[in-house]
């Protein structure tokens, strides 16, 4: 019988995601040859203390959680929105913790993002600067080795490498987890650019397409996005095996088109309520004291007035514990870290 939820929320590390259903007919990929899911700790970068941290900690709603699935299931982006400070970036290293997908591969995406610019780089200058190194070497003896054996480093696999999408659509047995944080401050044609490779789990790499009519194989061994390791691509192909759990944030600051949006599948979160906030804290700082709790109290009665992030609190509560202030300075502190995001927020009275 397949697992439903896959993903629980409990933040209890599990297998669950290998009793994933088939997938939908019109959402099944068949990439190889198969690559091995990486090992959490293959990506140095990706863990970090604030990370796991963040993965360790994070509290889902019950909508979170349903919604998490539907996208496994269904194998589709998860769209994220919700003011900021609400976990919509912490969520990915939360499920990827839980199910075991390994290192989270991170877009950051700004107005000069391209899709180029997360399927892979490529230093045409570099290999230039390799091909002379190769044919001023003494004892030359061809294209792919030199004088006792070297390897030529001028070939274009030696200088190109997967981005994060790029890696993420690789023919690994179990799902990657990809982070494409703040699309919103994308440029306009970038959401239309992923339309297509992330419906059809595949890309083309016309560097390696192009060269691989020279090698009797056609197969390059190319560097993967967070790691020094390289990997099998075929005749300059790649094509997705088990489709990656991809999240996409937005802080709301655009809207995007039709055809993208029925896509995904889109998660709003909105601010905590008391129950929630009391819960994260716990998640974080253990058992709210009672000034803590008067700290939550405020938090919650100002946030209708203006935007407000959850680490503001996290931030005064933590203060409150470990400076040793007064109740005066405590919560004349506390009003400097919790200022409202917004130009446009009320003026009020902490």
């Amino acid at each position: 019988m397949p697992l439903w939820p896959v993903y629980t929320g409990t933040n209890e590390p599990h297998d669950g995601i290998a009793e994933l259903p088939a997938p939908p007919p019109w959402r099944d990929f068949d990439g190889g040859p198969v690559l091995p899911a990486p090992d959490a700790a293959a990506d140095t970068a990706a863990h970090s203390p604030d990370r796991t941290h963040r993965a360790e900690t994070y509290q889902a709603t019950e909508e979170t959680v349903e919604l998490v699935n539907a996208a496994l299931y269904l194998r589709r982006p998860l769209l994220v929105t919700g003011p900021p400070g609400t976990g919509k970036s912490s969520l990915v290293y939360a499920v990827a913790r839980e199910l075991r997908l390994g290192p989270v591969l991170r877009w950051n995406i700004t107005s000069r993002s391209t899709l180029h610019d997360g399927l892979y780089q490529y230093d045409p200058l570099s290999r230039l600067y390799a091909a002379r190194q190769e044919a001023a070497r003494p004892g030359r003896t061809g294209s792919t080795g030199g004088a006792g054996g070297a390897v030529d480093g001028s070939g274009i696999e030696h200088h190109l490498r997967l981005g994060p999408l790029g890696t993420a659509l690789l023919p690994y047995d179990r799902p990657r987890a990809l982070l494409i944080d703040e699309i919103d401050k994308s440029d306009l044609d970038l959401p239309n650019d992923l339309l297509n490779v992330l419906e059809e789990g595949q890309y083309e790499i016309p560097e390696l397409v192009r060269a691989s009519r020279l090698t009797p194989d056609g197969v390059a061994e190319v560097l993967a996005d967070g790691t020094d390791e390289r990997v099998p691509v075929v005749r300059g192909r790649v094509r997705c095996r088990a489709f990656p759990f991809v999240v996409l944030t937005s802080n709301g600051e655009r809207e995007f088109p039709p055809a993208f949006l029925r896509r995904c599948v889109t998660l709003h979160l909105r601010q905590p309520d008391d129950r929630h906030l009391a819960e994260i804290v716990r998640a974080h700082l253990g058992e709210p004291d009672a000034y803590a709790r008067t700290l939550i109290e405020r938090f919650l009665s100002r946030s209708g007035a203006g935007d407000l992030a959850t680490d503001q609190l996290l931030n005064a509560i933590y203060l409150a514990r470990s400076a040793g202030l007064d109740a005066g300075s405590l919560d004349r502190l506390a009003e400097q870290l919790m200022p409202y995001l917004g130009q446009s927020a009320q003026s009020d009275v902490f």
